[in-house]
């Protein structure tokens, strides 16, 4: 029979659910340094991806045939050898609607009612009027990448009154928003929203998408919003519009280089909020992960169609 690793801490219970569905399988339950890296190119199936599995499963001799990967995201993997191998690759979309779109609307309304200034004055102490505020109600919001996490969020939009695009490749109507268009249609959605919510994954065509030209389409009272992935933005570019108030704000919750290095220029500037690349981030992570993976292991075993299955030719 086959061999998996599991990574990421299952719990026992994980584990036991795991066990039953392979029985007669080996299984390998651990995290990143607790496993023997010889043991990556004997698996069949990887539950998670590290630099042990880059190195180990890309050598002749692996039996590598499936990744489950623990994030959405799979810019990171060596996407050109796994193909030329034949492996699937799954993805963990799905698992984070309710986390980012949370995170999407507390970043919209801490830079719409200023509370990022209130925050670092209450620090010192200081007794600091704001001033005048705009408000979310009544205003557009466009999500580029429409797709269950956008849906997600405007939702959330719509509570607070907003008008919803969204902007996918398809074109596709969805739940949630007034209207949705291609992506050739891109700069002119700029130019009509007040926030602008980026949830795209990286690819060689949306590498940089978000350029000096396009932040110049904006409008100077607008809010960018970035949860894709940070190569998605030319980052002395999104600099530059924050700087010379091209846009009026930022919240950002990833970046083309991380950790961000302390002495970046995004760290100081009055008119953004970032966070750690934990928009993703909850309680319920691992669990809707390991659910995901389940389903899947059932469909691998059966000669189903996985789901989330990525794209090789698209790189989601």
């Amino acid at each position: 029979m086959g061999k998996m690793v599991c990574l990421h801490g299952f719990t026992p219970e994980q584990q036991e659910k795991v066990r039953q569905l392979t029985p007669g399988w080996s299984h390998i339950f651990g995290r990143t340094g607790e496993i023997d890296p010889a043991c990556y190119s004997e698996a069949e199936i990887i539950c998670g991806w590290n630099a042990d599995a880059a190195r180990e499963c890309l050598k002749p001799e692996s039996a590598l045939r499936w990744v489950q990967t623990w994030s959405a995201g799979v810019d990171k993997l060596p996407l050109q050898e796994l193909e030329s191998r034949g492996v699937l690759v799954t993805n963990a979309s799905g698992v984070h609607p309710e986390p980012m779109s949370e995170t999407v609307l507390a970043l919209m309304l801490g830079l719409t009612r200023g509370l990022h200034r209130s925050i670092r004055a209450q620090a010192t102490a200081a007794w600091e009027k704001t001033g005048s505020l705009p408000e979310m109600h009544g205003k557009t919001a466009a999500v580029i990448g429409a797709g269950v996490i956008g849906r997600e969020v405007a939702f959330l939009a719509k509570a607070f009154g907003m008008r919803t695009i969204g902007v996918r490749r398809s074109g596709k109507s969805a739940p949630g928003f007034d209207r949705v268009v291609t992506e050739d249609r891109l700069d002119q959605v700029l130019a009509e929203s007040d926030y602008v919510i980026n949830i795209l994954p990286l690819t060689a065509d949306t590498r940089h998408l978000f350029d000096e030209r396009r932040f110049s389409l904006m409008k100077p009272t607008s809010y960018f919003i970035n949860v894709g992935r940070g190569a998605t933005v030319k980052t002395e570019a999104l600099v530059t519009a924050l700087q010379t108030g091209s846009i009026a704000g930022a919240g950002l919750d990833v970046f083309e280089e991380e950790p961000l290095p302390a002495g970046h220029p995004l760290w100081k500037l009055e008119n953004v909020i970032l966070t750690p690349h934990n928009a993703g981030a909850t309680e319920h992570y691992k669990d809707r992960v390991v659910a995901l993976f389940l389903d899947n292991l059932r469909r691998y075993l059966a000669g189903e169609q996985l789901r989330n299955l990525v794209g090789y030719s698209q790189g989601y």
